[in-house]
């Protein structure tokens, strides 16, 4: 697979994951003020149920993430915040404002967008460095010339 395609592809899996995050975590504004709820917190309303489904909606995250091919670290990361999302969500009616707040798939899409722009960005080719080049060249030249004036 080139380098364009693969970059096409993760372009286009942070595209979906950001639609999904959006969905999920703030497509609902809430009048009066400036916060915003997604459809997770809705049906996070309903006990255990709606936190089993708001956690098999994380594992989407997830397996975008692997077929981003993000490494193991972030994979990591990323679970802890489906972790923390789907314990906060347990603690009766607490967990329902957590959920509102925490926003886990808006945080994992930030995370795998951070990693993807990291392995997208071409590292600058090494720079000359020319004090060391002049510097080597000195020191050669010193050294033939000495060894020229003892022979």
């Amino acid at each position: 697979m080139t380098q364009a395609t693969t970059e096409a592809k993760q372009r286009a899996i942070l595209a979906r994951l950001e639609r999904f995050s959006r969905f999920t975590d703030s497509n609902i504004g809430i009048p009066f003020t400036r916060m915003r709820i997604g459809t997770e917190a809705l049906i996070g309303l309903v006990p255990v149920v709606g936190d089993l489904a708001g956690l098999a909606m994380s594992g989407y995250v997830l397996l975008e993430a692997q077929r981003a091919g993000a490494d193991s670290a972030l994979k990591r990361k990323m679970l802890r915040n489906v972790a923390i999302d789907f314990v906060g969500g347990l603690v009766p009616v607490v967990g329902d404002a957590f959920d509102a707040i925490y926003k886990a798939n808006t945080r994992n899409t930030q995370l795998l967008r951070g990693y993807l722009d990291r392995q997208l960005t071409p590292e600058p080719p090494p720079s000359l460095q020319w004090g060391r080049l002049v510097g080597l060249s000195v020191l050669f030249a010193l050294i033939i010339g000495g060894i020229a004036l003892a022979l």
